[in-house]
């Protein structure tokens, strides 16, 4: 089984490396793949029944509970391209896997085997962060949608200005379909970080654990700790998981640690440890705020906005926001209706600049974020703050201070007019039921507020990527998917997906200057530009000239020239003879990406060379695309191109690019196509090109082809 966390050429190389290495030794081998084209020759229990020993080699944590019995040899992907003979004479002696992990593999676990495949690894705590808010967004979405859904549709206007929905109607009930989501979510989020580090053991502890956070009448607060309890929650539950599996117990015990056991001492000591030593300070947090907030009634009004404002966006549903909430609140019934009146109009604001940041700069995040951020938009229009979350979850070093200043500004533009509400709630929904005085300045405190957090998030997420070098994807970037090859010495071989979040390795990427080169010079007769394929892209369905070298152009004289002769289509007609260099001149890989974008621009699809050169060397510092063999895929996935662009290019000397078996680079693929273009077509052109750079007699054809033509009719051979 081999897992790749930041893309899935690896997987298809050491898949095609373990096979023919099986097959030379007089071994059967069954390979099972699992990424995002979906998975292929799928193991049955038979499979692995039969399997004489099954090899993991994967740089992120899969779930081993189907090989209890078995002969398991874990080490890391790069090791499956590297040594994969070596590989299947040590699983005959690798020892015996009792499911003593819980049936996945631990963080550490991950991290250690991880090693081995080259690169900086993320941290553990980054990877359980991201498990956990990418299992949560689901439930913010889907909680906040039919709630805001059941108020716009099924809501009566009352004389106060408030919206209720009657008891009993079909609203009501699609009202509290949405509020257990909302429920559930912070447990969710809660649950999926511990599990992420303690595996099954610590889903139920981290489960319970963001529960207990999440209600305050626990640990006498009136309000939960909200997200940023569950995050408290999550990794105290996974990281007393992974301290409590290395008791050592008695042999007849062991069965039933990791279902009985670890989950019942877990989450007692951890649901006992929240309730008397977290949530004391949580209440006396909420109490003296409280009161300190009713010492300031009588300052400025636009000093108390704005810290009114800062609150709502601190912890949305925590017990800061909570304290300014309730204190509103509790004052319309004493007739001031003024500080509700800020709270009203700071409380959409998280949710509709996260929302608008997505859309100014589509590049930061990744398409699931993308999709997140219109749902929170529509939740920001009936002032459901929660529709934030999981942006403050992911990148809270960023989001929480730009809602927080966002938040404030909208806070004190209302306290500046003296905006009203006279209703426990916020938003431009209640604004248009007319619970609100001084409408004008309201939407325009919302509207400021809101493009104040967007434009902050903006700046300080690209400040942070430009600060490590582009080193990293948006934070919240769905992950690879885990890919599999199960291997048997002597019989078939079975093995499952992973199922924890993949986590990407990271390199170090010098920064992109500002001006790109001078472009290389125009090919020869026989040459063209270059050709690539990546992991991350689709490829599209425009095809591009092929003649030999550039297009021809008419001579001064006027006088034709003749049409160059058809090329042979390749990889689906996306690598031409105008994306063929049969000759690299950059030396190092920054120049080599560089100069293959330059390349790229012939085909008239490119339209923002320096940023296509950033993107791609932002892939390169997750992690390399030095596959081994002599081979790198560097790909990119941004607007930058118009439409599918694939290059390819020989270098003579070879360029280091960091992979994983220390060759050089001699042939380099490279892939460009654009955000809406990712689809599961380039997955399986990537497949092919993979598997055929496998072949040594191939490669080394493709090494001697003289001039364009003849590389082109080489390439040909990827079906």
């Amino acid at each position: 089984m081999t897992a790749c966390p930041t893309g899935i050429a690896h997987t298809y190389m050491a898949a095609e490396k373990l096979t023919q290495a099986a097959e030379a030794l007089g071994h059967e081998i069954k390979v099972e793949t699992q990424g995002s084209i979906g998975a292929e020759n799928v193991l049955s229990d038979n499979d692995v029944r039969d399997a004489d020993g099954v090899i993991i080699a994967a740089d992120k944590d899969v779930d081993r509970s189907r090989f209890v019995g078995k002969r398991v040899l874990v080490v890391g992907v790069a090791e499956g391209i590297r040594h994969p003979g070596e590989l299947i004479e040590r699983v005959r002696t690798a020892p015996v896997y009792g499911g003593e992990d819980g049936g996945a593999g631990t963080a550490a676990g991950a991290a250690a085997s991880a090693g081995t495949g080259g690169g900086k690894q993320r941290s553990v705590g980054y990877k359980a962060l991201m498990n956990g808010v990418s299992y949560m967004i689901p439930f913010v979405v889907v909680g906040g949608l039919l709630i805001a859904i059941s108020l716009a549709l099924g809501g009566h206007p009352q004389a106060d200005g408030g919206l209720v929905i009657p008891d009993g109607s079909f609203w009501k009930h699609v009202n509290d379909i949405g509020v257990i989501g909302f429920t559930l979510m912070v447990p969710v989020l809660s649950g999926y970080i511990a599990y992420a580090i303690g595996d099954r053991p610590a889903l139920v502890p981290g489960m319970i654990g963001g529960w207990i956070a999440n209600t305050g009448a626990l640990y006498g607060s009136k309000a939960g700790a909200g997200f940023i309890g569950a995050i408290v929650t999550g990794f105290l539950a996974g990281f007393l998981v992974v301290w409590i599996k290395k008791v050592r117990v008695p042999r007849f015990v062991q069965p039933i640690m990791p279902i009985i056991v670890i989950p019942i001492v877990a989450t007692t000591a951890l649901g006992l440890f929240f309730i008397y030593v977290i949530g004391r300070p949580i209440s006396w947090v909420f109490t003296h705020l409280t009161g300190w907030l009713g010492g300031m009634t009588g300052s400025s009004a636009v000093l108390l906005g704005a810290i009114l404002g800062l609150m709502i966006a601190f912890d949305m549903g925590g017990p800061v926001n909570k304290t300014a909430f309730l204190f509103g609140a509790g004052l319309i019934a004493s007739g001031n209706q003024t500080v509700m009146g800020m709270c009203a109009a700071a409380i959409p604001v998280m949710p509709l600049g996260q929302g608008l940041a997505t859309l100014l700069r589509r590049r930061l995040y990744s398409e699931q974020e993308r999709e997140t951020g219109m749902a929170a938009l529509f939740m920001g229009l009936f002032g459901i703050s929660e529709g934030a979350i999981p942006f403050a979850a992911a990148r809270p070093a960023q989001v929480i201070p730009a809602n927080m200043l966002g938040g404030a500004v909208a806070g004190a533009l209302a306290g500046t007019a003296g905006v009203t509400d006279a209703v426990p709630h916020g938003g431009p929904i209640v604004a248009v039921l007319g619970a609100v005085g001084g409408v004008p300045v309201f939407f325009l405190a919302v509207v400021v507020g809101a493009v104040v957090t967007a434009l902050t998030t903006v700046a300080l997420v690209d400040l942070s990527e430009r600060g490590k070098g582009g080193k990293g994807a948006p934070a919240g970037a769905a992950a690879a998917p885990a890919v599999t090859v199960a291997v048997a010495a002597g019989a078939g071989a079975g093995g499952p997906s992973g199922t924890a979040a993949a986590t990407g390795t990271r390199t170090e990427a010098a920064p992109v200057p500002a001006a790109a080169p001078a472009p290389a010079p125009a090919p020869a007769a026989g040459e063209g530009d270059e050709d690539g394929v990546g992991e991350e892209g689709s490829a599209g369905d425009e095809g591009s000239d092929e003649g030999r070298g550039d297009r021809a152009q008419a001579p001064a004289d006027g006088h034709s020239v003749p049409s160059p002769s058809p090329s042979p289509e390749v990889l689906s007609g996306y690598l031409t003879a105008r994306t063929v260099r049969t000759r690299l001149a950059a030396g190092e890989k920054e120049a080599a990406i560089r100069e293959m974008a330059e390349l790229a621009t012939g085909t008239g699809r490119v339209t923002d060379v320096a940023e296509l050169v950033r993107v791609a060397l932002a892939r390169e510092a997750q992690g390399t695309t030095g596959l081994g063999e002599e081979i790198a895929v560097p790909h990119a996935k941004t607007d930058a191109v118009t439409a599918p662009v694939v290059c390819f290019a020989r270098s003579a000397e070879g360029v280091e690019w960091g992979s994983p078996d220390g060759t050089k680079a001699r042939l380099v693929f490279m892939i460009a196509v654009p955000e809406a273009a990712a689809g599961d077509e380039h997955l399986r052109i990537l497949a092919l090109l993979s598997r055929k750079l496998m072949d040594p007699d191939f490669r080394a054809r493709l090494q001697g082809a003289e001039g364009t033509a003849e590389v082109l009719a080489v390439l040909a051979e990827i079906r």
